[in-house]
């Protein structure tokens, strides 16, 4: 076969694509590591309220792997997105030498029980904040339902005053306070205990408001009326 020009010739071709390839390998494999390519600058292109330019820088150097061309930009993300204030990222590679990074901010709505918080979409979150924000809290995987809950009851109870508490039991039922102290059971099924707010809501002029006691306890959970209770006097 060796004086078969054809051959040869194949042979010589089949010799030269596979010396290519592993020199285009091993160039690769230099360009992915090296030094001279290295990350220097990560800039923040979002305006940040609540997370630290430090913290960002943190995040992101503990997930570079490599030089410009190695980092792996999903992972520089999913890093940032576990930071306490972040509710999404974007990463992406600026020639020469730089990350540019996007980030969006939870923003607070309400206290979730008494470790984390809840943006406005109703996504729980473990960010520190000491603002005057409405305390919400109920069984695992119910805060989107509790924080659309809370904006409907607020909504029919604005004439009496601002909503303080809004909870969802381990039985699914609706507890609420009032800012100034007042409790309203108002038992199970949202709709229904919407339903049963709005009642109450406009007759409260002509019943609980005439009343000269304080009152501080309500219970919404009848068909045809609700069961009050006021504080015991004072001796």
């Amino acid at each position: 076969m060796w004086d078969n020009p054809r051959i040869l010739n194949l042979a010589a071709g089949a010799l030269v694509g596979i010396a290519s390839f592993v020199f285009a390998i091993a160039g690769l494999l230099l360009l992915v590591r090296s030094p001279l390519f290295s990350i220097r600058e990560v800039e923040v292109t979002s305006p940040l309220k609540h997370t630290a330019k430090t913290e960002i820088e943190a995040a992101v150097r503990a997930r570079i792997g490599g030089n410009f061309f190695a980092v792996s930009t999903d992972e520089v993300r999913q890093g940032l997105e576990k930071l306490p204030w972040v509710r999404s990222a974007s990463v992406r590679r600026v020639w020469p030498d730089r990350l540019e990074v996007a980030i969006e901010e939870h923003v607070a709505f309400a206290r979730w029980g008494e470790d984390a918080l809840v943006n406005a979409q109703g996504e729980r979150f473990f960010g520190k904040s000491s603002a005057a924000l409405p305390l919400l809290a109920g069984p695992p995987g119910t805060e989107r339902e509790v924080a659309y809950r809370y904006a409907r009851f607020s909504a029919i109870v604005a004439p009496l005053g601002a909503v303080e508490r809004v909870v969802l039991t381990r039985r699914l039922a609706w507890q609420l306070r009032l800012a100034g102290g007042l409790d309203i059971m108002l038992g199970r099924d949202g709709d229904l205990a919407e339903g049963r707010l709005r009642r109450f809501v406009s007759v409260y002029d002509v019943t609980l408001k005439k009343m000269p006691q304080r009152h501080d306890y309500v219970d919404l959970r009848y068909p045809n009326g609700f069961a009050l209770r006021v504080p015991e006097p004072r001796s």
